[in-house]
């Protein structure tokens, strides 16, 4: 496959790069953000079960977007190792394993959400469990995805980091969003390591949200609009061959 790829045009693979990186995020957006904030309440069990039973198609319309995110993000994972592998073939292969690690963990991760669905189930075997009982456990398998969603963006965090250089050395793109994805970086690890080991850390400071927020959309829509310089692309293929 990275072969047949290796052909296509860098533009072409850029751009698609660029449109899967938006896709992505606006899909996150939903199923990270806006499901969580409408249906999960923290500290109260009660409400956030009632609140999922009652907008279970929500909730599984949440899933389905962490579904898409998975799949594009090993397309994503692959264009990108082809796209910057003239500029380092080592350091592109570690970018992709450290966003599959991520992906990978993601996917397993999202178990945690249909254990949530099987407890609000209604199934007789959990008649074993007081209605209090399963409510509680909605709550500690949802807060389990939260952790787990943190342990993989530990592995991003890393990704972003070899990515920053990647671009700041290409030559073919703009050296600016090599540091934009340096500042990410460090805001993806403090942000993971603060919800892993910070008791009472729930929300990402906005000092934190800025960086990767600009990084994560400036860059993608620079692959979409402008791609990359084709000719100087090939000249740093040409050069690594």
């Amino acid at each position: 496959m990275t072969t047949r790829l290796a052909r296509t045009s860098p533009q072409v693979i850029a751009r698609v790069a660029g449109i899967l990186y938006v896709l992505i995020a606006v899909v996150a957006i939903y199923s990270v953000f806006i499901v969580s904030n409408n249906l999960i309440v923290p500290g109260d069990a009660t409400a956030t079960a009632t609140n999922i039973a009652e907008s279970e198609g929500q909730f599984r319309a949440g899933i389905l977007g962490y579904l898409i995110i998975f799949l594009s993000e090993i397309v994503l994972t692959t264009l990108l190792y082809v796209l910057l592998k003239p500029v380092s073939k080592t350091l592109s292969l570690m970018a992709a394993i450290f966003r599959l690690v991520m992906t990978t963990i993601h996917g397993i991760n999202l178990l945690n959400r249909f254990f949530v669905l099987i407890l609000l189930s209604g199934v007789t075997y959990l008649s074993v469990f007081e209605t209090e009982q399963l409510h509680a456990l909605v709550l500690l398998f949802l807060d389990a995805h939260d952790l787990g969603f943190a342990i993989g963006i530990v592995f991003l965090s890393f990704h972003v980091l070899i990515l920053g250089y990647l671009v700041y050395r290409s030559g073919f793109i703009p050296r600016i969003f090599g540091v934009l994805l340096f500042v990410a970086f460090f805001g993806y690890l403090i942000d993971s390591f603060a919800m892993l080991l910070v008791a009472g850390y729930d929300a990402t400071p906005l000092y934190l949200v800025i960086p990767i927020f600009v990084a994560e959309v400036v860059f993608p829509l620079w692959l979409v609009i402008r791609g990359v310089n084709v000719e100087r692309w090939e000249q740093r293929s040409r050069d690594s061959a």
